[in-house]
């Protein structure tokens, strides 16, 4: 399965977990993130809280792929000033 792994400070994972997060930010400058993402499709995301060993099932969470969206942001982990970001999906709404 191709599935984007997406590894996160504690702080955000919880969030997510809790379903308070909608969105996981990743800068738009960043060539590493442009090639994983831009006109890509995946089975699904795995959402790591730091770097788990594989078989740490309580410091992962799989969702669904839904996408991204392109935003300017500002945000603390970014600095004081807005920047470009992919907005990738975790949750959904109602979650």
């Amino acid at each position: 399965m191709n599935m984007l792994h997406l590894n996160l400070k504690g702080e955000y994972f919880d969030q997510i977990e809790k379903g308070t997060k909608l969105l996981e930010f990743r800068l738009y400058s960043s060539e590493f993130w442009k090639k994983r993402l831009y006109k890509r499709e995946y089975n699904g995301i795995l959402i790591k809280r730091g770097y788990p060993k594989k078989d740490d099932r309580t410091r992962i969470i799989e969702r669904p792929w839904r996408g991204y969206r392109v935003l300017i942001i500002e945000h603390k982990h970014f600095g004081h000033f807005p920047v470009k970001v992919f907005a990738i999906v975790v949750n959904s709404p109602n979650v």
